[in-house]
């Protein structure tokens, strides 16, 4: 069975690297799943996603030099579906609110910056007769 650039197929996860997981397919070829690829969330260990032995849907991305690309992520399109709207609702109902507590925030964190950057200006400019 040739692999080919977009096709989705299973395979077997035969080991997990800090930076992905590499996954056995049926034809026997071994290919590497990034940790940027495994979800659409930010990953940090990828073994909270997956494990050895696991049988995952993978997304052909890449064929080069005999490596394979693959991706966990793209080779599931209704989950993606289902998480930008998650998010796009999510950032629609607090967006006003949420913005405005934010300005609020800055603007006194920004005068509190500024009064001891001046303090601070100002006692070493200040020589003799400074406080």
């Amino acid at each position: 069975m040739s692999i080919d650039v977009g096709s989705i197929v299973e395979g077997k996860v035969t080991g997990i690297t800090n930076f992905g997981a590499f996954v056995e397919l049926s034809n026997g070829q071994t290919g590497l799943v990034h940790i940027s690829e495994v979800a659409d969330a930010y990953v940090k260990d990828i073994k909270d996603y997956l494990n050895e032995n696991d049988v995952v849907k993978v997304k052909v991305i890449n064929v080069s030099e005999g490596r394979i690309g693959l991706s966990i992520k793209q080779a599931n399109p209704q989950q993606q579906s289902r998480n930008r709207d998650r998010r796009n609702f999510r950032r629609r109902a607090s967006s006003s609110a949420d913005f405005e507590e934010r300005l609020t925030r800055f603007l006194r964190d920004s005068d509190e910056r500024l009064s001891a950057l001046k303090k601070s200006q100002d006692s070493k400019r200040g020589g003799r007769g400074a406080r």
